[in-house]
């Protein structure tokens, strides 16, 4: 969860939305990202998404033992590319701020652990302070 934290980290400190992901094999991080909407005027790079993409191309077969770190509860995008890829685990900081796909990862087999995590907590909360309009254009309401 650490580098998913840094990511996020990396991603407010470059004017973005602090949210950050990755992605674990075997244990060894394989991926990671964070959101960069902002950054590259990307309608669909959340940091599942950059994450995912910073991996690479792996078969089937890798996804299907990896772990999926995110610091946020993942958006309907995300939840979808998880279980595309049928990644069986999502670890997640936290929930309280935005509430994604959980129950639809849950359904579908994915083994969902939500920390609750104090930084990744403070980090949304701080950002959804300062930066009401870019949080509501993030998550589609705006």
């Amino acid at each position: 969860m650490q580098a998913a934290i840094d990511e996020a980290e990396a991603g407010r400190s470059e004017g973005g939305v602090p949210i950050g992901s990755s992605l674990v094999i075997d244990g060894e991080i394989v991926g990671r990202g964070h959101n960069r909407r902002v950054q590259n005027a990307s309608v669909v790079l959340h940091a599942e998404m950059d994450c995912l993409e910073n991996a690479g191309r792996l078969p089937a077969s890798v996804y299907r033992r990896a772990t999926l770190y995110t610091t946020l509860s993942p958006c309907d995008m995300c939840t979808g590319a998880a279980l595309l890829y049928g990644i069986p685990r999502v670890v997640i900081g936290e929930n309280t701020t935005f509430l994604g796909g959980e129950a639809l990862l849950r359904e579908r087999g994915v083994e969902v652990v939500v920390i609750d995590d104090p930084t990744c907590v403070s980090l949304m909360d701080r950002f959804i302070a300062d930066e009401p309009d870019l949080w509501n254009e993030d998550i589609g309401e705006a």
